[in-house]
């Protein structure tokens, strides 16, 4: 009898509203939008430059969802473009590629007599196969390695502060070609950046990047207090 009593009590309506909030929060963090730095401490180079570069099984085993961020970690002799068109991708042509379908976020100079760091932050704004190469030098690059294709999914969709510009292609930036030897990378992130958290490729932590420590120590406060509740309740219906 005792016992048929303590399973039915697991049942009340405290222990539910418990179980409800443990789901809803595990929801929270699995889905929250991330970063991924390409290529992790390789950066984005091609393989003439450095040969361990192997930027298809890089995404192996990465989810990669709507708002969240590709952070490529290069130079000015290396650019970043992002195509939803094969035939782009396959050829390695930037040059003949269309606007509608092609974004050059950080473009070359192959006229700097130094080569400089620099920083691009792109976000994923487009639902399928997307696809990056390095464009210049004719393609030289993007032949030698530095290229890879991903499958974004919905995830759970934009934040809004994207939405409204998730058409908009950003203008390609070049950082100012002055003495750049004493200082830090030109970092070139889009306006709607969402500030993701970086994910950490050693340990492939599942970080979340879109809710704000506030927002966790409230959950945090009400979780204690709704388990209080229903130990309590479990308690006293057993006795």
């Amino acid at each position: 009898m005792e016992q048929r009593k303590y399973r039915a009590d697991l049942l009340s309506p405290a222990f539910l509203v418990l179980l409800l909030f443990l789901s809803l929060s595990g929801r929270s963090a699995v889905h929250a939008y991330k970063n991924y730095t390409v290529g992790d401490s390789l950066g984005w180079f091609d393989k003439l430059e450095k040969p361990a570069v192997d930027y298809q099984k890089w995404t192996v085993g990465k989810n990669f969802s709507l708002g969240d961020f590709l952070i490529f970690n290069t130079d000015n002799n290396h650019s970043v473009v992002l195509t939803y068109n094969f035939t782009t991708y396959k050829l390695c042509d930037y040059d003949d590629a269309s606007e509608h379908d092609t974004t050059e976020w950080s473009a070359a100079d192959p006229s700097a007599t130094t080569p400089y760091a620099v920083t691009v932050a792109v976000p994923l704004l487009k639902e399928g196969t997307n696809y990056f190469f390095s464009g210049h030098y004719d393609g030289e690059q993007c032949q030698n390695g530095q290229q890879f294709k991903i499958n974004v999914t919905h995830g759970q969709g934009l934040p809004k502060s994207m939405r409204d510009s998730s058409d908009e292609a950003p203008a390609p930036v070049v950082p100012d070609t002055g003495d750049q030897t004493e200082s830090a990378p030109d970092t070139i992130v889009p306006s709607n950046f969402d500030n993701p958290v970086n994910d950490v490729a050693d340990s492939d932590k599942e970080v979340s990047g879109s809710v704000s420590l506030s927002l966790h120590s409230k959950f945090n406060e009400f979780f204690f207090v709704l388990a209080g509740i229903a130990s309590a309740c479990i308690f006293l219906c057993t006795e």
